[in-house]
């Protein structure tokens, strides 16, 4: 392989890591693209370092209106709590599953979830969300 095709093929390579890297960084801190009517107010956030450098501790309240929704999304690199304070909250993953949350109920996002979320009731719905995030 000549020196122009090996710079050639590590740009290439440095390239695709950097767009791995950055569409990561986007994809935990972001929220899903199919997100209607809801509101997120971030409370507050703790360092997790020494003991988890890189790493936040961050609770956030989470407001869905009447038919709001998250999109399909995944807790891999993100694992969470959601205790619902009111409102019902409406859980779907694949496969069929459906589950209903009510006020008191916490919801345990670990990293095996993949869901979406919706409000299907007539009044406002609110989560107090607590996750373990990458540091922005």
């Amino acid at each position: 392989m000549s020196a122009k095709r090996c710079l050639r093929f590590a740009a290439w390579l440095l390239t695709l890591v950097a767009g791995i890297g950055i569409g990561t960084a986007i994809g935990q801190q972001s929220p899903p693209l199919d997100m209607k009517g809801v509101d997120i107010k971030v409370m507050s956030t703790i360092e997790l370092a020494p003991d988890m450098p890189g790493h936040q501790l961050r609770i956030r309240t989470i407001t869905f209106e009447p038919g709001g929704k998250v999109g399909v999304h995944s807790h891999k690199d993100r694992p969470a709590f959601a205790y619902i304070r009111e409102g019902m909250l409406t859980e779907l993953r694949d496969g069929g599953y459906v589950k209903q949350y009510k006020p008191g109920d916490v919801l345990t996002e670990s990293r095996d979830v993949t869901h979406s979320a919706e409000n299907r009731g007539k009044s406002k719905l609110v989560i107090v969300g607590v996750d373990v995030i990458k540091k922005p």
